[in-house]
């Protein structure tokens, strides 16, 4: 089986997060960036599965050369080979694109991400991938597994559990409990700086989108902290100014 993972280069979710030039540019200064929570998650049952089925495993990346750490991790977890698409992502229709060009290049059996990048959270990539290619898309998924040439999914929907089954190829937008995640060991760190990283030209393709403005969420109010012999105090706050009885 030929599995290719599609992950994020995207800031460690305890890094401070600043912007520049009238909030119109990212502040990448002193800020660790890791792969995406939620791709850890696909590359996890990607690398279990390649080797259930003796298979292949590919990650694929769209990003310029920082994301070449981030894609040596990945290969240190597990992967067989690293790709990456040699352009500064733009929106998610432009990465959309950068992928399925690629696949179209490439066959896989199937297609793993992340159910959305943890920067944007737009959750839209593995829907247009699908629709471009031609695929079933299915997102998010919590279980996983392989029979022959079928697919057998679990996800959540509203008031319940979705059991699924679709033929491969397919493309998977994964969320935990698929797969828990794994950290590399000494052999795979090691193994790592032999295995291949390539480097693809991009498609020319043109951004649907463009940036305006970043802006932060407003700063947590102040807590306000009340003794057992306070409760009248609480009552009225929470009345007359939380509004809330």
């Amino acid at each position: 089986m030929k599995i290719l993972v599609c992950i994020t280069h995207v800031p460690d979710t305890t890094s401070r997060i600043q912007f520049t030039d009238n909030n119109t540019t990212f502040d990448q200064t002193g800020v660790q960036y890791v792969i995406g929570p939620y791709d850890d998650y696909a590359l996890a049952r990607a690398v279990e599965l390649r080797d259930q089925t003796s298979g292949k495993l590919t990650v694929l990346n769209v990003g310029d050369a920082a994301s070449d750490p981030t894609l040596r991790k990945a290969l240190a977890i597990g992967a067989d080979e690293a790709v990456r698409i040699d352009t500064v992502p733009k929106d998610s229709f432009y990465v959309a694109r950068q992928i399925a060009h690629f696949v179209e290049e490439n066959d896989f059996d199937l297609i793993l991400m992340g159910r959305e990048s943890s920067d944007f959270n737009g959750g839209m990539v593995h829907g247009m991938v699908g629709e471009l290619l031609g695929l079933p898309s299915i997102s998010p998924v919590m279980k996983l597994e392989i029979d022959g040439k079928t697919a057998k999914l679990s996800r959540e929907i509203e008031g319940g559990k979705e059991e699924l089954e679709a033929p491969l190829p397919l493309i998977v937008g994964c969320q935990e409990p698929i797969a828990e995640w794994k950290i590399p060991n000494m052999r795979g760190i090691m193994s790592a700086r032999t295995k291949p990283l390539l480097v693809k030209e991009p498609l020319s393709e043109q951004s649907h989108a463009e940036v305006v403005s970043y802006e932060l969420p407003p700063a947590k109010g102040a807590v306000r902290l009340f003794t057992t012999d306070q409760v009248d105090d609480l009552v009225k706050l929470l009345k007359n100014e939380a509004n809330v009885l």
